[in-house]
């Protein structure tokens, strides 16, 4: 698996167990709910990795990314809203998703010799593990597959941050009030 991540994706990780990737060298990463998730799909390229963990919706998004968020949080005007969105960036971890091919009948690690068997499933493969839901491949953090700011260097054809953003936010402020709707009443 960190073969995977490392030589096939160039990706850093650090020792451990379970895997976990740096965030912040190739890509950032957007940390929201799988439903506000879901509604921002729609913006992303269909080679914009995304990831699932638990009831959490990890968006892939350019470097330098989680750095611009509080920015554009403000100038999109949700700043003063408390949304359940955290933002990865440099310094950061993300626990590393098995890879797509773990698993799988026949299922090899790219460059080891037919024959060659996945990992053993351990921790990493456990129910509430991280999984790709749109798993990377090779120069996914480059180019016009990961969401970013113009102003940052992106790509013409890259995914908007500004609306994906903008969605997230928007789906992550209605289930705030779904949840506090959803609430008994507080009798003192």
């Amino acid at each position: 698996m960190r073969d995977w991540y490392e030589n096939e994706l160039g990706w850093a990780t650090v020792p451990g167990t379970p895997l976990r990737l740096v965030v912040g060298r190739r890509f950032d990463v957007l940390d929201v709910p799988v439903e506000a998730g879901r509604a921002a799909l729609r913006h992303l390229g269909p080679a914009s990795p995304v990831a699932v963990h638990g009831d959490r919706m990890r968006l892939l998004v350019a470097a330098g990314s989680a750095e611009e968020l509080p920015g554009l949080l403000e100038w999109l005007e949700w700043s003063a809203v408390d949304l359940d969105l955290v933002a990865l960036g440099a310094g950061a971890l993300m626990e590393a998703p098995q890879p797509p091919f773990a698993g799988q009948a026949g299922a090899r690690l790219p460059g080891t010799l037919p024959g060659a068997r996945p990992p053993a499933r351990g921790r990493s493969g456990s129910q509430g593990a991280a999984v790709w839901l749109r798993p990377p491949g090779p120069g996914c953090e480059t180019g016009a597959s990961l969401p970013t700011l113009s102003a940052m260097g992106g790509d013409g054809d890259a995914p908007d941050l500004v609306r994906v953003v903008e969605t997230v936010a928007t789906h992550c402020l209605r289930l705030r009030l779904r949840r506090a709707h959803t609430r008994p009443p507080a009798f003192s």
